[in-house]
């Protein structure tokens, strides 16, 4: 498996922000959004370390902690996968996190003992929302999220309306994170209150906050 880089940080989004979470970050995407925050982890010539799913499991084993976050790029386009969420699987006291950009079926890994799922909706300014896969609704969970992220008003009302489309209000976590930079965050609160948008939470990226934004590592 192709690993970018392995490091121990804070949880910067989702319902365990701010724990301390140990993240594996694998190579190579299927997308290319206009604002992605981890482009130099998506290229073919981008260094990175071959490991196995075992030796993943026992690096996040030896960290002793409990969060483990699998991102990348598109982790799920890794060919050995399933092996290693079953390595994880037999870990106890841990919670496994599988951030992924909604292009990817998550189906096959729905199975039992499921990793959590963070699906990253894309929005119009991403360029990329043709690449959705609408059908991964289905197989979400209560402790799973959906996250928008928003970088326009057009975005805003993109998310409105596919969280009322899909009945995800209730279903599971959503958030509403904007761009970095291109979208005060006070613009999307103001459209929460329009729209009476209960169960629906904004979010800051802490690490942007805490570190430089274009820290890696962190």
């Amino acid at each position: 498996m192709k690993v970018a880089e392995k490091f121990i940080s804070i949880n910067g989004e989702g319902t365990h922000a701010g724990e301390l979470a140990v993240f594996i970050r694998f190579q190579g995407c299927n997308l290319s959004c206009s604002y992605c925050d981890t482009s130099w982890a998506n290229t073919a010539d981008c260094p990175c370390e071959e490991m196995t799913p075992q030796e993943i499991a026992s690096y996040v084993a030896e960290t002793g902690i409990a969060n483990v976050t699998l991102t990348g790029g598109e982790p799920l386009l890794q060919q050995e996968m399933s092996e290693l969420l079953g390595l994880l699987a037999g870990e106890q006291d841990i919670r496994v996190e599988i951030e992924t950009n909604g292009s990817v079926d998550i189906s096959p890994f729905c199975h039992e003992n499921r990793p959590v799922f963070t699906l990253d909706h894309k929005l119009p300014s991403s360029g990329c929302e043709e690449k959705m896969l609408t059908g991964n609704f289905l197989h979400l969970h209560r402790d799973d999220t959906v996250k928008f992220v928003c970088g326009s008003k057009e975005d805003l009302i993109r998310a409105r309306d596919i969280i009322a489309e899909h009945g995800l209000t209730g279903k599971c976590n959503i958030y509403l994170s904007p761009v970095f930079g291109r979208i005060e965050p006070e613009r999307i609160v103001d459209f929460m209150v329009e729209n009476n948008m209960n169960g629906v939470r904004l979010q800051l990226q802490l690490h942007k906050h805490i570190w430089h934004p274009e820290a890696r590592g962190v």
